[in-house]
């Protein structure tokens, strides 16, 4: 339902909560008469009798209309009936199961319904349509046996902007989801007195009065009221929505004193014909709630929020709710941002308003002063829409108004939502045309350039651009705006799993066990789509969250295919999306594409902490800045060169030229980049002499950097990292046996220097650029072009040393992103060859100790059943290959010279490490047995089984336990076949 609209209807107050009320809200269970409301109060008695109207919408709090057309609800869900809250109408906010699943709703009872049936409640609620302001009518419903006995919360506004919409919203969301019950009223809207009514009586029952108070709350009566009632009864708690506490002084808003009340202030209570003495008294009484002292000003939303939640459960005696909301804020502290924040960020003013305009639909504080221009594609050729100081933030507002949604009358909303077409669009839309323009064709056959206020924006620009960069400045300043800053990397071999990762913060379950049905055997793809949807279904409440998805290789996942825009919850809710990519396009969105810095920004970049240099000096940083393709990330180096070096532009330019560039094949579309800039590629070669004129030929950062393009593209352990890099085979094998025999003397002391070593190098990577440090402890990161760049440098060797310090010492509930990078390189994953070839006693040890607890803990914990099951197939695949090799004659000459006897086998030469192959190739047979068991595929499992069998038989016997374990799944498998093949067979 759009802002538009008057939103005079009521919802019900329909519902019980299925705890018991703590002792503390006892004393507001009174329902008697208030002194402060109208003597229509007096008759309205909570009883058996009472009857109320019943609305089938959805409850929320949204300047933008529902996401379905149909205000019918589902027959099914019809004991968890809820109201519409869009325009703020009455609404009871603890039965809303649609929503808020994790509410328990099953004690909220509401009666029998009439003999006319739902069918007789949908003919109802087509006919009974309001001419002047709903969209959708309620529906008269007789509630029998429904008495309401309390509220936690009463939460009162006054108003419609956009933005107390959301924050309201999100208040009543996160209070429900802690098992708060809550009632929201914009009682301004109503002006029925049997609404006024029911809402007076919520108001007395509530245990907590929560106002949130605007500059233009002091002149509406109700709110007046509102406060007077919450004063009297002592559970007042004031929210102050972009004002201070010591804002709301009687004189100074009757004096118009400040800037504030200059225009908002005076004698407010002749406003709505109201007494000066009541007025001062509703006033004057914020003043004693002024222990709770909750600004919600435009950088402490999500602050003022969880404080609020925090301290209305503690004084409910809510003890696990308080527990649990302290324990998720540490997490969050610790774990929410990627990186620490850019402190040096330079420029971007234009493209953070416009990113901020394009998801909220509307902009505020700092980014309203700012000039800037938003293009839209039409038919209508060099159309520009220009926002500049002269025009009015009305008319600013009316437009962006207009591009949310705001549609009048009976108007067909419809959703759009597919890879060809995301926008809302509407048969009246097609046919408006905006005044002052003209030529509009009214049929529309591409999408708008942007979607003003739907929650999704795309930035897009040359890898080293400074997307990254300006994604995390945006989550930074905006992150209150937030419950939570949701990072993820947009690679496509790690996108779902990066998603699936989410749960933690979410708190939702998205394994194996969870996603169940007891009726029937769930596919493997179901059980997939189980867990995705349990993620997804969290970020479509009420409760905003900033979903950032970096990097986006693809719009399809490399798995299955499947476009990424599954993953995402429905545009135009709470949650907003923020993607940045190298792709021209994504999901039929035009991205917002990231241009270069301006001159002087450039400049001021490269130039760093020294700012004198003479006229000469900066012309060659110009021609440094045209040579490295004006990219954030060749200006960020340069920049941290002059800075750290004794060494001019002049000196650095003569020096990165005199550089031999590498000969590399180039192939890819991700190698673009790279083709075109060997200027950059030379400065990459520049930093590393550095490196290594500083701790030798052989630096441990630029083995560093060497190693990390085979890591997972994620943060990497800094001693993970240093471990790989050791491993690097060197050239001279005699200077690595000298370097082991010193290493050998010196073991007692290697730990504390290998340490410190670590440290030194990470600095310098760091402070060269090359690196960007973490949020975690001991982890650093590399951007996409350096980890390219060392990919295609191919040191013999390195592959296989990142292979051997993960297998060695990472850990799987920590670092399974670079397991899984380890696992790309051992098998050749679709159409990718093998890059690292390992010996067979390495390949048993990293089966049995990586790649069967990886396996198993992808498909139980986080239901990703395809590429768990591609692995141990491409495993079992290895093992196969390697037995074959076993059983394959050979000549060797000590067998030849000492043995006089027939060629033999490797499994003749080596029995104990076949049986070993050949057993742990059982194993892996038998755990895809058991796991295709869960996904109904019992035919493949009955034959993988019977291969485990008959291995274990001829090499353990038929009394081993592992065989009778083996034959036990057997049976079953057998028996789950026979029934598939009876209720198929005609």
């Amino acid at each position: 339902m759009d802002l538009g609209e008057d939103s005079g209807r009521l919802g019900l107050l329909p519902t019980t909560t299925s705890r018991t009320m703590s002792s503390s809200s006892s004393a507001f269970f009174s329902a008697n008469q208030s002194p402060f409301f109208s003597p229509r109060s007096s008759t309205c008695q909570l009883s058996e009798s009472a009857r109320f109207d019943v609305q089938c919408d959805s409850t929320n709090l949204s300047a933008d209309p529902p996401s379905s057309s149909s205000g019918i609800p589902d027959p099914k869900c019809l004991a968890n009936v809820g109201f519409a809250v869009s325009d703020v109408s009455l609404m009871p906010a603890a039965c809303v199961s649609s929503d808020f699943p994790k509410f328990d709703h099953s004690s909220c009872t509401y009666g029998h319904l009439h003999d006319n049936g739902f069918s007789g409640i949908i003919e109802k609620h087509r006919r009974h349509i309001r001419s002047h302001d709903m969209m959708f009518s309620p529906v008269p419903i007789s509630l029998s046996s429904y008495q309401q006995s309390s509220y936690d919360v009463y939460i009162g506004l006054h108003g419609r902007k956009p933005s107390l919409l959301r924050f309201t919203n999100w208040l009543r969301a996160e209070l429900e989801v802690q098992g708060l019950s809550c009632f929201v009223s914009d009682r301004a809207r109503f002006r029925n007195s049997r609404k006024h009514g029911r809402i007076e009586r919520a108001m007395d029952v509530s245990s907590f009065g929560v106002l949130i108070l605007t500059k233009k709350s002091f002149r509406n009566q109700y709110t007046i009221e509102e406060l007077r009632f919450f004063s009297s009864k002592k559970n007042l708690v004031p929210i102050y929505f972009d004002l201070n506490i010591g804002d709301c002084l009687v004189r100074d808003i009757v004096e118009k004193r400040g800037e504030l009340w200059e225009k908002h202030g005076g004698e407010l209570w002749i406003s709505y014909g109201g007494l000066e003495k009541e007025w001062k008294e509703a006033v004057n009484g914020l003043v004693r709630a002024d222990a709770w002292k909750l600004e919600a000003l435009e950088g402490c939303w999500r602050d003022c929020i969880l404080r609020a939640v925090t301290h209305l459960a503690m004084r409910l005696g809510r003890r696990s709710v308080v527990d649990r909301l302290t324990k998720w804020r540490e997490k969050v502290d610790k774990e929410e941002f990627p990186f620490p924040r850019n402190e040096n960020f330079i420029g971007r003013k234009k493209e953070l308003s416009e990113l901020e305009f394009i998801l909220f639909g509307d902009i505020s504080g700092e980014s309203e002063r700012d000039y800037f221009e938003l293009k839209a594609r039409s038919k209508r050729k060099h159309l520009t829409i220009g926002w500049s100081k002269s025009r009015s933030l009305e008319e600013r507002r009316r437009e962006c108004n207009w591009e949310n949604g705001s549609r009048k009358g009976k108007e067909p909303v419809i959703w759009k939502e597919s890879e060809k077409e995301i926008e809302m669009q509407s048969t009246e839309r097609q046919r408006y045309q905006r005044p002052r323009s003209s030529g509009r064709n009214s049929r529309r056959k591409r999408p708008a350039k942007f979607i003003y206020g739907k929650g999704i924006a795309c930035v897009t620009g040359d890898s080293g651009i400074g997307k990254t960069e300006l994604l995390l400045e945006f989550a930074y300043r905006y992150h209150q705006r937030y419950k939570m800053v949701l990072w993820i990397g947009g690679e496509s071999r790690y996108i779902r799993q990066n998603y699936l990762n989410l749960w933690s913060f979410l708190d939702v379950d998205v394994g194996v066990e969870n996603c169940i049905d007891k009726r029937r055997m769930k596919s493997f793809e179901e059980q997939e789509e189980a867990a995705i949807s349990r993620v997804r279904k969290e970020l479509m409440r009420n409760i905003p969250f900033l979903l950032v998805i970096d990097n986006l290789e693809s719009e399809k996942d490399w798995w299955d295919q499947k476009f990424v825009m599954d993953l995402l919850p429905r545009f135009g809710g709470e949650t907003h999306i923020l993607i940045s990519t190298r792709l021209p396009r994504v999901m039929n969105l035009e991205p917002l594409k990231l241009s270069y810095l301006s001159g002087v920004e450039a400049m001021s970049l490269m130039q760093g902490s020294v700012k004198d240099y003479p006229i000469a000096e900066i012309d060659v940083l110009r021609v440094i800045e045209e040579k490295v393709g004006r990219l954030t990330l060749g200006l960020a180096i340069v920049g941290a060169i002059l800075s750290e070096l004794p060494i001019n532009p002049s000196r650095l330019l003569d020096t990165i030229n005199r550089l031999p560039s590498r000969d590399f094949s180039w192939s890819g579309r991700e190698t673009h980049s790279l083709r075109k800039n060997t200027f950059l590629l030379q400065l990459f070669e520049v930093c590393f002499s550095i490196f290594d004129h500083a701790d030798g030929p052989r630096s441990l950062a630029t083995r560093m950097v060497q190693v990390s393009g085979w890591f997972a593209p994620a943060a990497i352990p800094v001693s993970l990292l240093a471990l790989a890099a050791h491993k690097i085979p060197e050239k001279h094998k005699g200077t690595r046996f000298w370097r082991k025999l010193l290493c050998s003397l010196t073991c007692g002391f290697s730990s504390c220097y290998s340490k410190r070593f670590e440290s030194e190098a990470s600095s310098m990577l760091l402070r060269f650029n090359l690196a960007r440090s973490s949020t975690k402890e001991g982890y650093i990161h590399f951007n996409e072009v350096i980890r390219m760049y060392a990919r295609r440098r191919g040191v013999t060797g390195v592959s296989h040393a990142m292979v051997q310090a993960v297998v060695s010492h990472a850990s799987l509930s920590h670092h399974s992103e670079h397991i899984w990078a380890v696992c790309f390189l051992l098998f050749g994953f679709g159409n990718d060859p093998t890059v690292v070839e390992l010996r067979v006693s390495e390949l048993l040890y990293i089966v049995k100790e990586v790649i069967l607890p990886l396996a198993i803990r992808t498909f139980m914990v986080f239901s990703r059943c395809s590429a768990a099951l591609e692995l141990l197939r491409l495993c079992t695949d290895a093992l196969e290959a390697a037995d074959q090799a076993f059983v394959t004659p050979v000549e060797k000459w000590l067998d030849k010279s000492l043995c006089w006897g027939p060629i033999r086998t490797n499994a003749q030469l080596n029995p104990c490490l076949w049986q070993e192959l050949a057993l742990t190739r059982a194993t892996m047979l038998e755990t895809r047995a058991k796991l295709m068991l869960r996904g109904g595929q019992f035919d493949i499992g009955d034959d993988l089984i019977r291969k485990a069998i008959f291995i274990r038989n001829s090499i353990s016997g038929e009394d081993h336990p592992d065989t009778v374990s083996a034959r036990e799944t057997l049976s079953k498998l057998t028996r789950l076949l026979a029934n598939v093949q009876a209720h198929t067979s005609p």
